[in-house]
């Protein structure tokens, strides 16, 4: 079993631009990015235009470290200052599960922990004391 911590920065609208700084600044290499509009479509939840080139998942390399973006969905609540998350990332459900039920506890639920197109276990939970975790099952869903 791996597990892994990443810092996750998340933006407003402004993740490309930002993606395009820290390369300079930090000679950080992108290893991959999508849009929003380079997703699946669900046709339950159709992606509004000004959301399809925003962000949905960037990660960068900087020296040893992986540093991962996204925007935010329009709409969602976006504070500057307090974009940073954490993701947790581990190749066993179970320990994600373990995981996400710790971290919530006297927390809040910022989304279930549930099967999405890119993971077979994906939440995120703000603990009690305002850190919030996304925590990613790596693996086929």
């Amino acid at each position: 079993m791996t597990l892994r911590l990443t810092p996750y920065l998340v933006m407003d609208g402004n993740a490309k631009e930002a993606i395009q700084f820290y390369e300079k600044a930090l000679d950080a290499k992108v290893l991959y990015i999508q849009t929003f509009g380079e997703m699946p479509e669900n046709p339950e939840f159709p992606i509004p235009a000004d959301a399809k080139k925003r962000v949905a998942h960037a990660m960068l390399k900087v020296g040893e470290t992986d540093l991962m973006f996204s925007d935010t969905f329009p709409g969602q609540p976006h504070q500057s200052g307090n974009q940073v998350t954490i993701c947790i990332s581990t190749n066993d459900m179970e320990r994600s599960k373990q995981i996400y039920e710790s971290l919530q506890q006297d927390g809040q639920v910022n989304m279930p922990l549930q099967e999405t197109f890119f993971s077979p276990a994906y939440g995120i939970v703000t603990d009690k004391f305002g850190v919030t975790f996304q925590i990613y099952t790596e693996g086929q869903n």
